[in-house]
């Protein structure tokens, strides 16, 4: 059971580790794209803004979410250089314990959100429906919200 769950938990890391590069890539060749076209062709990809600002959106939720799998996002930790080991990790949890209480709130804030753009049915550009390109932010949380709920349990030090 346990190489199980460690082999869908290196699966997930690939995808979202695939997902980053792939989008990443697709935004640096649209933005080039529309800088080419524009300069030299006098147009453009009707769209090419619009998604690479879509683009920009889920590079940084994938950023996030690969950043708190390692536990290697921005932070001041000052207060950790004076603290004991013991002491380090009790901190540690309340910490992500308050991290994953503001995770838990945009979870919920950004699903409403993607729900009320759902019902509302607004094309982001092209055929793309808003919320389709707004989905990343309540499954960005919501996968934030649990691996910070299991170092509430298990705190890295």
């Amino acid at each position: 059971m346990q190489g199980l769950v460690n082999r869908s938990i290196k699966a997930l890391h690939a995808i979202e580790s695939g997902l980053l590069a792939l989008l990443l890539s697709s935004m640096i060749g649209v933005a080039v794209v529309q800088v080419i076209m524009r300069n030299f062709f006098d147009s453009g990809l009707y769209w090419g803004d619009s998604a690479v600002r879509v683009m920009v959106l889920w590079v940084a939720m994938l950023g996030a979410m690969v950043a708190s799998r390692t536990d290697e996002h921005i932070r001041i930790d000052l207060i950790n250089h004076f603290l004991s080991a013991r002491s380090k990790r009790h901190a540690r949890r309340i910490i992500n314990l308050f991290t994953l209480a503001i995770l838990l709130i945009f979870t919920w804030s950004s699903a409403t959100f993607v729900g009320y753009e759902y019902e509302d049915q607004t094309i982001a550009f092209g055929q793309v429906p808003t919320w389709l390109c707004e989905v990343i932010m309540p499954i960005g949380a919501g996968v934030m919200s649990i691996r910070y709920a299991l170092q509430v349990i298990w705190p890295k030090t």
